[in-house]
């Protein structure tokens, strides 16, 4: 297994895709310790295509057609920052 730092995918990507499309898997480290394996997937085995998640279906899921009121907004605005502060 070939290691590759995130300068190195930053700096030559080119290289270390290389490696992957060959069969490689590269273990990539941060900050000297290793966080992630990148290893090539065939694209036939996805489908090749990817799938966007429907953003305004999930929004409609959670809260239908309600409308939201300023005051409900800065409600929930405001609990939700006492939350992280407290």
């Amino acid at each position: 297994m070939k290691t590759a730092t995130v300068a190195d995918l930053r700096n030559n990507f080119r290289r270390v895709s290389a490696w992957i499309e060959h069969g490689e898997t590269v273990k990539i480290l941060k900050r000297g310790r290793a966080f992630a394996q990148l290893t090539a997937i065939p694209v036939a085995e996805t489908g090749g295509t990817l799938v966007k998640p429907d953003i305004m279906a999930q929004l409609k899921e959670v809260w239908g057609e309600r409308i939201l009121s300023m005051e409900e907004v800065k409600a929930m605005r405001d609990d939700e920052l006492a939350d992280d502060l407290g």
